[in-house]
């Protein structure tokens, strides 16, 4: 495959998983509340905010407000989870704030995993553009459904539900991930519950897991604690 035919896919699949984006949230089911007016540029160096951020003026709003280009570079993956997450949140790009939409950038080393994690705030789409991911959740009744996906297919997770997905190709794997909320947030569970600050009572963890102290304390060292 040549460079233009690659390039185009990557567009073309782009341009499927922003369509889907637009289409997720329902007009009364929405994340996010609906906006009032066309734009509100999100002013992050305000003083106060009330469940999101001010607009910034519209007389110092212009193109570049937007405009992100903060996807289009390979993250390091050089970590113990072998993946990096780009985010194209409303913190950085203040031009989503009140639009109800956001998109990741996920890159995986051969093997790399997004760990277990969930986003209280927001539905998500995955769409894998290299490689090849296994993609899956767990729903509130404990039932787990998954999928590999190849390049040009999706896969969605229901709001609030723990999911992951892992490399399991021979070579690095990229994925870009859409969500109904400017903000999704993201509840990454082996972070949550061994690198939390104070930590979570070893009596907790030991009970809830069934395991002993010693295997809790060999679970944090690798996070630092």
């Amino acid at each position: 495959m040549n460079m233009i035919t690659s390039s185009s896919l990557v567009f073309s699949l782009l341009f499927c998983l922003m369509v889907s984006m637009l289409l997720l949230p329902l007009p009364s089911h929405g994340a996010d509340p609906d906006p009032l007016q066309d734009f509100c540029v999100a002013d992050l160096s305000a003083s106060t905010s009330v469940n999101g951020f001010p607009c910034k003026p519209v007389s110092k709003t212009n193109s570049d407000d937007f405009f992100f280009d903060g996807l289009s570079k390979e993250g390091n993956t050089s970590n113990p989870f072998g993946a990096n997450l780009t985010a194209g949140n409303v913190l950085a790009f203040p031009g989503l704030n009140t639009l109800g939409i956001s998109m990741n950038r996920v890159d995986f080393a051969p093997g790399g995993i997004n760990p277990p994690h969930s986003h209280p705030r927001a539905s998500e789409s995955v769409l894998v553009i290299e490689g090849k991911l296994l993609v899956g959740f767990v729903t509130t009744n404990n039932v787990f459904y998954s999928k590999v996906l190849s390049a040009g297919q999706m896969f969605v997770i229901p709001r609030g539900l723990v999911h992951f997905q892992l490399n399991v190709g021979e070579g690095k794997a990229l994925a870009f991930t859409a969500f109904n909320s400017q903000l999704p947030g993201a509840v990454v569970l082996p972070l949550t519950l061994f690198a939390s600050t104070p930590s979570i009572p070893d009596q907790v963890l030991t009970k809830a897991l069934q395991v002993d102290k010693d295997v809790i304390n060999t679970i944090r060292s690798k996070f630092g604690f």
